[in-house]
């Protein structure tokens, strides 16, 4: 029975250690595409919350566009306010791409972010893109303080996806978990 149980146990080493090698590797690969996308790099700092607003318009279509020299590809939208077009900075492509954004042509979008003069070009960075009726379908920053998505954490990320009822019920039951203890 010992003999048994030590094979097992090494089995379940080798799986854990395999597992722990691959999640390793994929985060590696996923930092090294932060070019230019991180928390404290010139691209982020562009993004005052102070200056935080809202636009309605219309999506036109997604491109693949680099928003400064040195960084790695953006997804962004293009999107018709009366007659302007606007470009709407999104994330870095390798976090969402624009075969991703699930728009149709002259869809109506709320589009909530901040203005900001990047290169000389006037382009909204946005946090939160909601179709009518009110749905969020694209969330890539926290409105409160415009942290990318990109850069938290899985758990924070999963967190910041749920829906708002999902997050007052799990706030709910570790209230009543904490209570009961």
């Amino acid at each position: 029975m010992n003999a048994q149980f030590g094979r097992f146990l090494s089995l379940v080493m080798i799986i854990a250690a395999t597992v722990f090698l691959t999640i390793d590797l994929g985060y590696t690969e996923e930092k090294k595409d932060m070019q230019g996308w991180g928390i404290d790099d010139p691209y982020n700092q562009y993004y005052d919350v102070r200056e935080f607003e809202y636009i309605r318009a219309w999506f036109v279509r997604a491109k693949e566009v680099v928003p400064m020299p040195g960084m790695s590809p953006a997804t962004v939208i293009e999107v018709l306010e009366g007659a302007e077009t606007i470009e709407v900075h999104l994330c870095p492509t390798w976090y969402r791409k624009p075969s991703e954004i699930r728009l149709k042509k002259n869809e109506r979008i709320k589009i909530k972010g901040v203005w900001a003069e990047i290169n000389g070009k006037d382009v909204f960075m946005a946090s939160k893109v909601k179709k009518d009726p009110n749905t969020d379908i694209i969330k890539v920053r926290l409105t409160k303080d415009g942290t990318p998505f990109w850069t938290m954490t899985p758990e924070q990320l999963e967190w910041e996806m749920l829906s708002d009822k999902e997050k007052a019920a799990r706030q709910s039951k570790k209230e009543q978990q904490a209570k009961s203890q």
